[in-house]
């Protein structure tokens, strides 16, 4: 059955920035380069003010929460609820987890056997610990981030273990999903500028952490690891999701992630190649349309000059419920089918662009 779509906004470009404090960011006017870099890192420290490890899980529940209320889990979609299991929670408490969906626990996107162990602050910084499922947690241990070839492990968001397909480093790599690739690299970025007076001296603190660091303050990361933390901080751009946890890690913490707010920092401190500033804008105002509207019989037709490269459909949570490639659009045109009534966006990528729908599904 063929639904109804009502249109709700136009396209708009979604690198959208944070609301940094006026001021806060003054210190770096002006630099580029390694500069740049040391000066958001004398930001980020002088106003950090690291909290105990231990009130992290309160921190999740306003920064990591759905509109649901569950748990906002970047490796797993689970609808875990927050709190211990004795008051109906998924907590993690120390033992079970064997299954997916089963806990959540602390993940360190930058592992803590990387920079040495349950070191402070970066043992308590969440700008990089985020809730995750406690079997995937598991899966993932320490390993480097890359893409994977041959999958052995995956997740039900599509977070993967296995192979590399990452040209510069070979064994297993985890591979997280599409929509929280850019907040893995952003965080990865805050870690080398944040801690970059001691990040010179953890590549051999762990070997997987050694696939991805360098050994330098300025760098960090190996050049494949760059390539790669770069791309995916460009493919999947600042959410609003993101936007928010910035703002609560500043409430709690005092710092900010200068990435989320300000996601050319990356290019104007690495200059990788290809590297580009914010993506300029088109006008899509006319070149995709949702017709007739309203109607029981609707259609997503797309202008021929459009070099669309995929639609994503997202639920109002942040769930990722479809994915449909160029391939499998017919005569630039697009149906959706089988979808339960609700809000959802359709995130659409062009180019390295990408643009979001508002609609409503009848």
């Amino acid at each position: 059955m063929k639904l109804k779509i009502t249109l709700l906004a136009v396209f708009y470009i979604i690198l959208l920035n944070a609301q940094a404090p006026a001021g806060y960011y003054n210190a770096a006017n002006g630099l580029s380069g390694y500069p740049l870099k040391t000066a958001l890192h004398q930001i980020i420290t002088n106003s950090h003010i690291p909290q105990a490890y231990s009130t992290h899980w309160s921190f999740f529940e306003t920064a990591d929460v759905k509109q649901d209320g569950t748990v906002w889990d970047i490796y797993a979609n689970c609808g875990f609820i927050f709190g211990l299991p004795i008051n109906g929670g998924n907590q993690d408490v120390g033992t079970g987890g064997n299954v997916e969906c089963q806990f959540f626990n602390r993940e360190h996107s930058f592992p803590t056997s990387w920079f040495g162990g349950n070191v402070e602050p970066m043992r308590s910084d969440v700008v990089h610990i985020y809730p995750a499922d406690k079997l995937v947690n598991n899966e993932r241990g320490n390993l480097a981030f890359a893409n994977v070839n041959l999958v052995s492990f995956l997740s039900s968001n599509g977070s993967k273990k296995g192979s590399s397909a990452t040209t510069g480093i070979t064994g297993n790599v985890f591979e997280v999903a599409d929509e929280y690739k850019g907040d893995i690299a952003r965080s990865l970025f805050y870690m080398a500028t944040r801690y970059q007076d001691m990040i010179a001296g953890w590549e051999t603190n762990n070997p997987d952490g050694d696939k991805m660091l360098n050994g330098t303050s300025n760098q960090v990361f190996e050049t494949w690891a760059l390539q790669l933390l770069y791309s995916w901080h460009i493919n999947d751009p600042v959410s609003q999701k993101e936007i928010n946890r910035n703002n609560a890690i500043y409430a709690y913490q005092g710092n900010r992630n200068p990435f989320v707010d300000n996601p050319d920092y990356v290019c104007n401190i690495w200059n990788v190649s290809n590297c580009t500033l914010s993506v300029p804008e088109i006008n899509f105002e006319n070149a995709i349309t949702v017709y007739p509207n309203p109607s029981n019989n609707q259609t997503i037709s797309i202008e021929s000059s459009i070099e669309l490269d995929e639609i994503q459909l997202i639920s109002i949570n942040g769930q990722l419920l479809q994915v449909i490639q160029k391939e499998n659009i017919t005569a630039n045109q697009l149906q959706i089918n089988s979808i339960p009534s609700g809000f959802y966006l359709l995130k659409v990528k062009s180019n390295n662009q990408y643009l979001v729908k508002k609609i409503i599904i009848n």
